[in-house]
């Protein structure tokens, strides 16, 4: 079925491109055409995922792989489809919603949808970096999208610069894949020889570590929040970000062949699941808080991958890809309806708007870890593969889930809670419509359902999904624990909302990398700028005074030795001309001439002698 493959492909690149380029002259036809262009995709990509498709022959031989160049593998089979079905819902809510201008917004999400399915298939690395690339320029335009403001350019320039900075690693694991001698595999890069094995490790981890916002990187996605509200529904829950554990995901073997690459993730993916819980839990604005639960979220993944449990990080992948974008998509239709996303302008928003305010609750109590909903359980696999490799893993993975289940209760309760008189922090960002359209609640209807539906990954009716994925099994007695933690945090949450300020401003993230990486490079680089100058005036100086020599030079070559050889030149012209005179054929002049010659030769013996 390698046509479903290509036409997942190859069709949202085309039209999104299209839609892009023709800007305002297709406005009318972009909305209509770009829903049927994702639908095609989605059914596309589900079809590939059930038949396993392949293509071959895609990429120059050099850089090709022993095999397909794009396969739907195990792993693929349960994140494509899930990519694929939420950027269609993202879309149409997009729709709903009035994101404006249309063709270029739905061109850039088509564009960058084609390239995730690229990432999320390609076997070997020079096509995934390519995809790569493409997924983040896209990406800093969909961030920026509302390029008028300077707010919404620096966010996007932000997370672009940021998530640069650890894609450079791909570039490093493919040098050392030609250093090595190594094929391009990503199913073989753990039998490169000698120490490249640690040097694509590592340039691999730090890839994954930056686009899935995990420390020190996570700051990026707080800026991040600047896009539309469909940009950060599909960027920061099924695609993007998710790709970055996903790429870990793929090169488990990787990690665990070094040694040390996998329990270096496994504690990053750890604490970033906490601090960053810690962060989310002190935010005041509804999309921050979001933005740091993300990054906590997929600190799961990381730690998956870490532990060699790729089924736990491919369930916590679909699993919060699903509770995130309905989570997002209620955060936007409240924007638009209000004109804020600060908490406290939100306060009581569910009982105003109580279809979105349900759906968003369902979104939050299984963000929080409640049984029977699918976070619960996709996160318990992950902490089970935790507890074959470290004891302390799982209780820090477990101290992570507790401050999930604060910061979720915390955004059920500030959002069904009337307090004061909120509506007067309305309208405090943009001009609220004081409405939410009914199209923008169907996306989210379906996401709910799947949100809560996808916790039967754990039995018989979808386990096998996720069964040829390598990972331990889930006991009961795990997840009754998991469970009992998450409703006790819940309820004291709903009894007292916490307060804090720890972690209020990310821990001055941003500032430390801005003081330590950001600032010393811009020194540096004033530092070499100003070297060059000055080594660039000496240059020019060095020129201007061996052109001064060159021109003296050629003045005296043209008064010494150019004046000598012309005089004597002449001289000897002057000497031949003499010495043609004589030779007119007149015998008695020869005879005049012989007589002068020996009366000279005589008297030159006279002399000598």
């Amino acid at each position: 079925m390698t046509a479903v493959l290509v036409t997942a492909i190859v069709l949202p690149a085309l039209i999104g491109a299209g839609l892009a380029i023709a800007g305002r002259f297709a406005e009318r036809i972009a909305v209509p055409v770009s829903l049927a262009t994702a639908a095609v995709m989605a059914v596309a990509a589900t079809v590939a995922a059930v038949t396993r498709a392949e293509v071959t022959g895609g990429v120059p031989a050099p850089l090709a792989v022993s095999g397909p160049d794009l396969r739907v593998d195990a792993l693929a089979a349960v994140v494509l489809p899930t990519v694929a079905w939420i950027g269609f819902l993202v879309l149409v809510f997009a729709t709903a919603d009035r994101t404006r201008p249309a063709a270029r917004f739905h061109g850039l999400m088509l564009i960058f949808l084609a390239a995730v399915v690229v990432t999320v298939t390609a076997t070997g690395l020079p096509l995934l970096l390519a995809a790569w690339e493409v997924m983040g320029a896209t990406s800093y335009a969909l961030i920026g999208f509302r390029w008028q403001d300077r707010a919404h350019v620096a966010g996007g320039f932000t997370a672009f610069t940021v998530t640069r900075a650890g894609d450079l690693g791909i570039y490093l694991a493919a040098g050392a894949i030609v250093a090595g001698g190594g094929t391009w595999s990503l199913t073989a890069l753990q039998s490169l020889p000698g120490p490249w094995v640690h040097v694509a490790a590592a340039g691999l981890l730090a890839a994954g570590l930056g686009k899935a916002a995990q420390l020190p990187f996570s700051f990026w996605i707080s800026r991040a929040m600047e896009g539309p509200s469909a940009v950060s529904a599909l960027l920061h829950s099924a695609a993007m970000v998710a790709m970055g554990g996903y790429l870990l995901l793929r090169v488990e073997p990787l990690l665990s062949e070094t040694g040390w690459a996998g329990p270096t993730a496994a504690w990053i993916g750890t604490a970033t699941a906490i601090v960053l819980g810690v962060v989310a839990l002190a935010q005041r604005d509804l999309k921050q808080v979001l933005a740091a639960s993300t990054a906590s979220q997929l600190g799961y993944v990381v730690l998956a991958a870490g532990v060699g449990s790729v089924k736990g990080g491919a369930a916590q992948l679909i699993a919060h890809a699903a509770t995130k974008a309905l989570l997002f998509l209620a955060a936007g239709a409240w924007l638009s309806a209000t004109g804020t996303k600060q908490l406290t302008g939100l306060r009581g928003v569910a009982v105003r708007w109580p279809a979105v305010g349900v759906l968003a609750t369902v979104g939050a109590l299984s963000l929080a870890g409640l049984p029977p909903l699918s976070l619960w359980y996709a996160k318990d696999v992950v902490l089970a593969g935790a507890l074959e490799v470290q004891p302390w893993l799982y209780v820090a993975g477990l101290a992570g889930a507790a401050l999930a289940a604060a910061y979720s209760a915390r955004i059920i309760a500030l959002l069904w809670r009337r307090a004061g008189n909120p509506e007067a922090s309305w309208d405090s960002e943009e001009h609220g419509t004081r409405e939410v359209p009914r199209l923008a609640v169907v996306p989210m209807v379906v996401l709910a359902v799947a949100a809560a539906g996808l916790a039967l990954l754990g039995t018989p009716l979808l386990r096998p999904l996720l069964a040829p994925l390598p990972g331990p099994a889930v006991s009961w007695p795990e997840l009754a624990a998991s469970a009992v933690i998450a409703v006790i945090v819940v309820l004291l949450t709903l009894w007292r909302v916490p307060a804090i300020r720890v972690g209020l401003h990310w821990f001055g993230l941003e500032r430390t990398a801005v003081a330590v990486v950001a600032r010393p490079t811009l020194r540096f680089a004033t530092v070499l700028a100003r070297l060059d100058d000055r080594l660039g005036a000496t240059v020019d100086r060095s020129g201007r005074a061996l052109e001064q020599t060159a021109r003296a030079a050629r003045a005296l070559d043209e008064r010494g030795p150019d004046a000598a050889t012309e005089w004597v030149g002449s001289t000897v012209a002057a000497l031949g001309r003499l010495a043609r005179r004589p030779q007119t054929g007149q015998l008695h002049q020869y005879y005049i001439g012989a007589s002068v010659t020996v009366a000279a030769a005589a008297v030159l013996l006279l002399v000598v002698r």
